[in-house]
């Protein structure tokens, strides 16, 4: 049996992985400036969350929602904590898209309503509700397509309003990332949140706010909506929330009630989810990592501006994108294989940089020294075929 061939895959192994490096098969090391997709959030391998699961494990590794699981409410203590939403409730699932899901759905429960509103180059996740209200025509299968989503230009305040002048009265829900990952690192500004935020309140629909990206802490604030002083009804998380181990969720403020059978899920909360959760809320806290990616993030835009022929060098905390000319093409790829540097990208021209939020500033030099050379390189290259 092989493989469904669905990834583009770089021919490298990782076969070890400690705090922002890993290490190849054949020994090579490798700056992690992706953190496979923003995952890791507290650095690889730490060991006080190696620690929290290991001991878990020796203990119980799982059982069903259909028994008490104290850890779970320990995690949501913490996070309420944490978060500054100690008033909201939580409800833990498995990933992304399974959290953006189910706050679609419960929305969807609490006003009776059907239409949401989502926004261009949004992503949202890959299963039914989720990837009907992502951008990305080339990833919803006709089974995915439906008629209550309403896309609407992002940061567009004026097309927010008319659309719920005309159709307010269907609207569920306006889901939104603050900011957007896939599509970019495009940053919702504070006034069109709050927008969001007061339009919701005055036609009764429920505002999510997407986090599972921009979450987290990553930002330089817990939620990166955070920035824009208003408060979603639905935050949903996963990404950094377990630092690679499968855990996500919704936090979902007191107005929206719970009945049983509402949301479900087996794999869920389960007990090592909830310790690998809760070790990372606990290295974030004890760590000051949050401060960290917001001083850090800091100083690597910093860097990053003084450095000529980069484009519109944008992001909060350790969340940051950049473009670059059409003769660069080839610079990602030249600082993964050349200096051995993983980062992200988005069609068409920018690279996305998703490291820890323990990323250290001698870090952030040498990768900066690194990308100089590679910038180096391919302009004496562009000089030449001109």
């Amino acid at each position: 049996m092989n493989l469904f061939d669905v990834y583009p895959i770089n021919d490298i192994t990782v076969v070890k992985a400690k705090g922002s490096y890993v290490w190849d098969n054949e020994g090579q090391q490798y700056l992690d400036l992706y953190g496979g997709h923003a995952v890791i959030s507290i650095g690889h391998t730490h060991p006080h969350y190696v620690g929290r699961l290991t001991d878990q494990l020796n203990k119980v590794g799982f059982y069903s929602n259909s028994i008490r699981i104290p850890l779970q409410q320990e995690l949501a203590a913490k996070l309420g904590k944490v978060s500054g939403r100690e008033d909201y409730s939580l409800f833990l699932c498995n990933s992304g898209a399974e959290a953006n899901e189910n706050a679609l759905k419960l929305a969807s429960f609490h006003n009776g309503r059907k239409k949401v509103i989502a926004f261009s180059k949004s992503f949202h996740g890959r299963t039914s509700l989720a990837v009907a209200v992502t951008d990305n025509p080339s990833i919803v299968a006709p089974i995915n397509q439906t008629d209550n989503v309403i896309f609407l230009p992002f940061n567009d305040e004026a097309a927010l309003e008319t659309c719920f002048e005309q159709q307010g009265k269907e609207i569920s829900s306006v889901i939104v990332e603050g900011i957007q990952g896939v599509g970019g690192i495009r940053e919702a500004s504070a006034p069109f949140l709050q927008k969001i935020s007061k339009l919701c309140k005055e036609y009764d629909a429920v505002f999510i706010a997407d986090s599972v990206q921009c979450g987290y802490g990553r930002s330089g604030k817990f939620f990166s909506h955070d920035h824009a002083g208003v408060d979603a009804d639905i935050y949903t998380m996963a990404k950094g929330m377990g630092n690679g181990f499968p855990v996500a969720g919704i936090i979902i403020a007191p107005h929206l009630k719970a009945r049983h059978g509402m949301l479900g899920t087996t794999f869920g909360g389960n007990h090592l989810a909830c310790a690998a959760a809760l070790a990372v809320l606990e290295v974030i806290e004890q760590e000051r990592l949050i401060a960290n990616a917001a001083d850090t993030g800091s100083y690597l835009i910093e860097q990053l501006k003084k450095i000529p022929g980069l484009q519109n060098v944008r992001g909060k905390g350790l969340m940051i994108g950049f473009d670059v000319p059409e003769k660069w093409k080839e610079l990602r790829k030249n600082l993964l294989f050349n200096q051995r540097i993983f980062t992200g990208e988005a069609k068409p021209n920018t690279i996305r940089l998703l490291p820890s939020l323990a990323l250290r500033k001698k870090d952030v030099d040498a990768f900066i020294e690194s990308l100089e050379e590679e910038i180096h390189v391919l302009e004496g290259a562009a000089r030449v075929t001109e």
